[in-house]
């Protein structure tokens, strides 16, 4: 079964409002083993309206609409699938008397327009809400069963939760399908595509893609079987040659986030973490302490904007920063060094870089950071990334990651070299430790 989701709604066509509805709807769809085939958003006209219900019912056996049942005048979702049947609205009196009652119970009148909200094409079958006044409807078009939905969220959920789904529940011959995500980060998206090479065959089942999001590189397995027993092995199969392939810096499954998969590992390995930050500003301690027991096991931070905090908190040498700049390699060294050394922890990372949109040489344009790791008993590894787009957050963002993920490869000693996105600077300054 394939089925295609509507939105229905000036506010959602024109971007004033984010449609979540369709999202929500299509996970609920995916668990049942129902593929989604298209999102289409729609403004209110009723023959444009009307013209993706016909659309979508030629390409789908399920169509699952959201919004445009109010009793407003741009409320056009019922007359636009009667349109499309080519069938009149008729009046369903039990909906009429429920609406009615729903204001009598709030003591509040009801305005005449509320009666089109018991009105349905001929034909079709009114949907209880037991959470608004506005019934959903179902309907058959083209072969295709057609479900409308309020667009008010909590309304949507209720009536796609208690009656829609247990309905397609009930329908035999559905397959199982099981979705994970594996979540990398440091490997652009085509070296991915690389490493994973056919597993991302498109005939192949389980099916393999990428997708990029805030420089999370996370491939994406979807496992179809005739049940959700075959379906789970299918899917664990897959997910272990992917992670397989691409190594150490897989940090998650899901929605498992880079700063929690840090500070498991630094729990793990029982061992402490410090921070030293410039560009970043706080933003890798931010990100550490936001996961819930990291008190055991990061220190604390600095943030270090200023030459004269550099060298004062951190205690970098005032020749460094004459000689080669806060942006460099060797400052980056020492105030890694220094941050653990001060923090008596076991790992510091440190940040210094040009964030931007100012500050860039055609040297050191925006975007370049240094990225210092010291450890007991290893040289400090001193690395260089290149982060020129995405604008002054995106930059942020993508370094304090960076920093969480040298963090997380120096804890399980593996090389950072997998971390594609930085390279490795010599530093022969003497170290401060």
């Amino acid at each position: 079964m394939q089925a295609i989701l509507l939105s229905i709604g000036d506010e959602l066509a024109l971007g004033q409002t984010v449609d979540t509805n369709t999202a929500w709807v299509a996970d609920r769809l995916t668990r049942l083993g129902i593929d989604t085939l298209a999102h289409q958003t729609v403004a209110d006209d009723l023959d444009a309206i009307a013209a993706a219900f016909v659309w979508a019912s030629e390409r789908s056996d399920l169509i699952i609409a959201s919004g445009g049942l109010g009793p407003t005048e741009d409320d056009m979702t019922r007359q636009a699938l009667a349109q499309a049947m080519g069938v009149e609205l008729v009046l369903d009196q039990p909906s009429l008397d429920f609406i009615t009652d729903f204001f009598a119970r709030r003591d509040k009148r009801m305005a005449p327009q509320n009666r089109v909200q018991a009105m349905h094409p001929a034909g079709s079958a009114m949907i209880p809400n037991a959470h608004g006044t506005a019934p959903g409807i179902h309907a058959q078009l083209n072969n295709t069963d057609v479900y409308l939905t309020p667009g008010v969220p909590r309304e949507m959920k209720h009536m796609v939760g208690d009656t829609i789904l247990p309905q397609l529940a009930a329908q035999p011959g559905r397959k199982a399908i099981l979705i994970t995500k594996i979540n990398t980060f440091g490997l652009g998206e085509s070296d991915t595509a690389e490493l994973l090479g056919a597993l991302m065959d498109r005939d192949r089942n389980p099916t393999v893609g990428t997708t990029v999001s805030g420089g999370v590189c996370s491939a994406r397995i979807r496992a179809v079987a005739p049940s959700p027993d075959e379906a789970a092995a299918m899917l664990e199969d897959t997910a272990a040659l992917v992670t397989e392939r691409l190594g150490p810096l897989v940090y998650s499954r899901d929605d498992g986030t880079l700063a929690e998969a840090t500070v498991e590992c630094l729990k793990q390995r029982g061992q402490t973490v410090a921070t030293a930050e410039s560009c970043t500003g706080g933003l890798v301690g931010g990100m550490i302490t936001d996961v819930a027991g990291s008190s055991s096991v990061y220190h604390g931070g600095w943030i270090t904007y200023s030459n004269t905090m550099k060298a004062q908190q951190l205690e970098v040498p005032e020749e460094l920063l004459e000689q080669h700049g806060a942006v460099s390699a060797p400052v980056a060294a020492a105030m890694a060094d220094n941050a653990r050394r001060l923090a008596n922890a076991d790992i510091a990372v440190s940040l210094t870089g040009i964030a931007g949109p100012g500050g860039g040489t055609d040297d050191k344009p925006v975007g370049t950071v240094y990225l210092g790791l010291s450890q007991h008993d290893a040289p400090t590894d001193v690395r260089l990334a290149t982060l020129g787009y995405g604008g002054r957050a995106g930059i942020r963002r993508r370094a304090a990651l960076c920093a969480l993920q040298a963090i997380r490869l120096g804890c399980l000693d593996a090389d950072l070299d997998s971390l594609t996105w930085l390279k490795q600077v010599p530093v022969t300054t003497p170290q401060n430790v």
